[in-house]
């Protein structure tokens, strides 16, 4: 055997242990997680933390709260029947942690819209890109097709509120309290027409075996 024939056989067994060292740190990479899909709806707390479930049901709750106060039909009485038109506002995160407060609104029109109760009005973002495509379909659409202008529908309530949390440890257990706090305004008049509250207490025990 030559010695170029022996320089290729030694090459051989390195290769092969540096694709199976490659394969192994691949695998040990991926070996420790699982994904595993479960419907959106399904109750989940892994940290005590305030999650979609919390979001979810503090907005039903205080709009139903909200409904059955006697604003929305005191002012349907005054108009005809006519549905009241409510706008959903800020909701500061006044906790330390983070707060998806968006879906939170979200999560509270969604309950104004589902009830029938009254007409919920686009937010100021959401009526500048509207405006916009009105606007350009006064020059571009048919105009038996375009939206026409000045016909928005004025909201005549705000809601709006506040999020909070204190949170309490001792030893290997957490108390986690929220209380989120909403007020609907009358934007004619600046009067407080309804003021609602929702509280969530939560108890976290980690096992003494944990690390």
């Amino acid at each position: 055997m030559d010695h170029r024939s022996i320089r290729r056989a030694t090459r051989r067994p390195v290769t092969g242990f540096l694709v199976l060292g490659f394969s192994v740190i691949a695998f040990a990479a991926c070996g420790g997680k699982k994904v595993t899909r479960i419907d959106p709806g399904t109750v989940t707390d892994l940290s005590g933390r305030w999650n979609d479930t919390d979001s979810r049901l503090v907005a039903n709750a205080l709009i139903e709260q909200s409904l059955t106060a006697p604003w929305a039909r005191r002012y349907a009485d005054a108009h005809g029947g006519e549905p009241p038109a409510v706008i959903v506002g800020e909701f500061r995160n006044r906790t330390l942690e983070h707060i998806a407060v968006g879906t939170f609104v979200r999560d509270l029109e969604r309950a104004f819209v589902n009830s029938g109760a009254v007409r919920v009005v686009a937010s100021a973002d959401e009526r500048a890109e509207v405006r916009a495509e009105r606007q350009d379909q006064q020059e571009h659409a048919r105009a038996d097709t375009r939206a026409k202008l000045g016909q928005e529908l004025g909201a005549r309530y705000m809601l709006q509120g506040e999020i909070h949390s204190i949170e309490d440890q001792e030893g290997g257990e957490r108390v986690v309290y929220y209380q989120v706090d909403a007020t609907l305004i009358d934007l004619e008049t600046n009067v407080k027409t309804w003021v609602g509250q929702h509280k969530i207490k939560k108890v976290i025990q980690r096992s003494r075996f944990s690390p």
